[in-house]
């Protein structure tokens, strides 16, 4: 219908709207804390309630703990009443040892067939071949008198040429009466040597 038929006369509805005043439904501008507060308490409130929850997890399963492990048995740790366990608890499985684990292993067999050599250093005539007579007469089966040459040692001694001759060479000591032995290739000789200073039976 145009205008100029319209029976009615105009009234404020009719009126032109301002160009300048507003139009439809307008908000103020909101401000950047406005925008931003609801993303910063989702990134602190999100972690402390984390925390919050695991520190309460940890909590309720610290106290029974110990209990939970497989295998545990508080009983067994726990002391025995009106004292401590007895000395044989705790000790299955650990063998004790038997009487021959702490006895010495037995020392080398003297050897008999050693070449022995008895020198007379005392100056005492025929002392050599007494001493000789002695070790024959445990069983020894080479044994040699002769004089010793040379500077003699400060006491009556015997020489033995390796480990293995020591106990015999400590046979031969008790034999004749002599305090000193001593591991010495070249005084031994090869076998086992006696040094007479002194005559042992004086």
């Amino acid at each position: 219908m145009a205008q100029r038929d319209y029976p009615y006369a105009d009234d404020e509805f009719d009126a032109p709207a301002d160009p300048d005043a507003p139009r439809g439904v307008h908000r103020a501008p909101r401000s950047a804390w406005s925008r931003w507060w609801p993303f910063l308490a989702v990134l602190i409130l999100a972690p402390a309630l984390a925390f919050a929850a695991v520190t309460y997890l940890s909590g309720t399963r610290g106290g029974d703990g110990a209990s939970d492990q497989p295998g545990s048995n508080p009983s067994a740790s726990a002391p025995t009443q009106g004292g401590s366990a007895s000395p044989t608890e705790g000790a299955e499985g650990q063998e004790e040892p038997s009487p021959g684990d702490t006895e010495e292993q037995p020392t080398a067999e003297p050897e008999l067939g050693t070449p022995v050599v008895v020198l007379n250093a005392a100056g005492v005539n025929g002392l050599a071949a007494r001493m000789s007579e002695k070790l024959q007469g445990v069983g020894f089966t080479s044994v040699e008198a002769q004089t010793f040459t040379g500077t003699p040692p400060a006491s009556s001694v015997v020489y033995y040429d390796s480990e293995d001759l020591e106990a015999t060479a400590r046979l031969v000591a008790d034999t004749l009466g002599i305090d000193a032995v001593e591991l010495s290739q070249a005084d031994a000789g090869g076998g086992v040597t006696v040094v007479l200073t002194t005559d042992p039976d004086a």
